[in-house]
This record gives C-alpha cells, sequence and structure tokens, in this order.
C-alpha cells in the first residue's frame, strides 16, 4: 500500500512515517517543512516539500490512503493569521478531499482536535456532543470534518479527535503542557502554572500514531473517535512531573478558560488500547534530556518560530 502522509515532517509525522515503513508501506511524505525535516532517508520513502494550499501540486498517482495532519497547530499560531488557518486546516483540506475523490483514493484518514468541544462541563464528553469551538484553529478542524463527512460515500472516511499530545518526537514540540512543563523542570528547577484547575485530555505521542496504524488496519471502523485517555489537571500534570525532576511549582492567573475531558469508550470498542502514560512521556523526555538528545530550542515552539521570520 501506498500513502500519502500530509504534514509528516510535523511533531506526530516524524515519528508516524518511521512506524508505517517498518510496517512495509510506501510513504510518500508531504511537508512545507517551516520546523524542519527530521526523517531519515529510506528506499521506500519520499519526500516532497510543498504547500499543502497548492492542492495540484500533490501528485495522487499510485497514492491507497491519506493520512492528513497538515494543519496550523494549536490556538495561538492558529489565531496569529486567520486567513491562513483557514486556507491550510479547512480549505485545503476540502480540495485534497475532492482530488482524493475524483482520483478514486478510498482511504482518508483525518487528525481534527479534541479541542473542537469548546469548553465542556460534562464529565464524559463523547462524539456525539455539540461542537462549540471557540478559536480559530477548532472552528477549522469542525468545519474540515463536515466537508469530509460529506464524502463518505465515496470513501472511507476516519476521523481521530486526539487528546493534546506528549511525549518526544525528532520534530520536537516543547509549546503542549507535558512537554512544556517537564522542560520548565529541566531547565528552570521551577515550573509555572498558569490557573492550574483547566483539565485537558493527553494522549502519548505512541499511541497516537499507533491510533493511525491501527485505523489503515482497520477500515471497518468509520466515522469520529476520541483519542485520549488521561484527563489531568494543569497542576495534576504538574505535580507528576515534580515527582521525577525536583522543581518549585508556581501559579499565577490564567485568562485562559479552556477546560475539558474526553471520553473515547467508542474508540476502545474498536479494540484499540493505549500502550503509554503521560508519567511514561515525562520519564523519556527527562532520560533524553540526561543524554543529551533533547534540547530546548526556539525551534521547538510553534509561535515563537513563527514569529521570528524563520517562517517564510
Amino acid at each position: 500500500m501506498k500513502v500519502l502522509v500530509t504534514g509528516a515532517c510535523g511533531y506526530k509525522g516524524s515519528v508516524l512515517v518511521p512506524k508505517l515503513l517498518r510496517r512495509g508501506y510506501s510513504v510518500v511524505a508531504f511537508d512545507i517543512q517551516w520546523f524542519g525535516n527530521f526523517l531519515e532517508p529510506h528506499p521506500q520513502l519520499e519526500v516532497v516539500q510543498g504547500d499543502v494550499r497548492d492542492t495540484d501540486g500533490i501528485d495522487l498517482t499510485g497514492i491507497d490512503a491519506i493520512i492528513h495532519l497538515s494543519s496550523i497547530a494549536n490556538d495561538p499560531c492558529g489565531d496569529l493569521d486567520p486567513k491562513l488557518t483557514w486556507e491550510i486546516s479547512c480549505l485545503a483540506t476540502m480540495q485534497l478531499a475532492d482530488r482524493a475523490k475524483r482520483q478514486g483514493i478510498k482511504r482518508f484518514i483525518y487528525a481534527s482536535s479534541g479541542s473542537v468541544y469548546g469548553v465542556k462541563e460534562e464529565e464524559h464528553v463523547t462524539e456525539d456532543l455539540p461542537l462549540l469551538p471557540i478559536s480559530e484553529y477548532n472552528k477549522t478542524k469542525m468545519c474540515a470534518e463536515r466537508i469530509l463527512l460529506s464524502y463518505s460515500d465515496d470513501m472511507t472516511v476516519q476521523i481521530v479527535r486526539p487528546a493534546t499530545v506528549c511525549g518526544y518526537s525528532p520534530r520536537m514540540r516543547l509549546d503542549v503542557s507535558v512537554n512544556m512543563l517537564t522542560m520548565q523542570a529541566l531547565r528552570n528547577g521551577r515550573i509555572t502554572v498558569f490557573g492550574g484547575q483547566q483539565t485537558r485530555p493527553n494522549i502519548h505521542i505512541d499511541d497516537i500514531t499507533d491510533l493511525y496504524l491501527f485505523l489503515l488496519d482497520a477500515p471497518q471502523h468509520t466515522g469520529i473517535f476520541n483519542a485520549g485517555f488521561e484527563n489531568l489537571a494543569i497542576m495534576e500534570i504538574a505535580e507528576m512531573v515534580t515527582r521525577h525532576v525536583p522543581a518549585e511549582v508556581v501559579v499565577s492567573p490564567s485568562n485562559d478558560p479552556r477546560s475539558y475531558r474526553i471520553n473515547s469508550d467508542r474508540l476502545l470498542a474498536t479494540g484499540f488500547r493505549p500502550r503509554k502514560s503521560v508519567e511514561v512521556a515525562i520519564q523519556e523526555m527527562i532520560d533524553l534530556y540526561r543524554r543529551g538528545q533533547l534540547t530546548d530550542s526556539d525551534q521547538w515552539y510553534n509561535l515563537k518560530w513563527m514569529q521570528s521570520g524563520a517562517v517564510k
């Protein structure tokens, strides 16, 4: 099987693509490479640097399945340039889906976001609850979902709403909660928590990338799936970090209202099981940092890197 992965050089893609190759898939890795390319050469891998907005520039010849990861990732980056966010995260998705249908591609896996629910008070946020997105990022995700579901009669559509991903990737991100708090403890011996009572769902990067592999093998499971297995308050995450790295926790006021938990029973009913926890992600990052294999760089902070002018 030949798989097109968009956003393949990003945080999740840099972990997913090697797994696909180890499973024997041929992979076309398409990415604009704003944050670099950390994929190792492989005889079954073709890396294409390109802009997903130029959908005519994406060669779909021989492609059997698409895993669409490409988007402007996270709320602050999405709000930086709303027009760009809508063009990349929504319009390009619509154009790619339309081209896939015309090309006869029968498999389309889409990386949405658990943040499409907005602020929820429910104890169990399931896929059937209404979506109330509050940022450009999750508004575009909601619209892209609706567009893709309209193609369900033409191809197998599998939509994943991931929790906040944590853990190490060759294209690291240190602007997501678990990773950020762990690096603060390692670098400064001090963790700054804004608010602290906001609850966020989490998933290890190995589990979310394993899920895309699972769905490739299981086309019978269609529709929308939450993917998050630990709903933790930000303060709980900070305290978990301090069990492994001595650090002071400082609490500051927060103007971020996002607080939500997700229920992944629908996904678990398919037979998928997570293998790693948030605490494992923290321990793995600590070990890599102490061995000099994980560094604190502006390149690992999406907003900072985009604002620096490094992204053209």
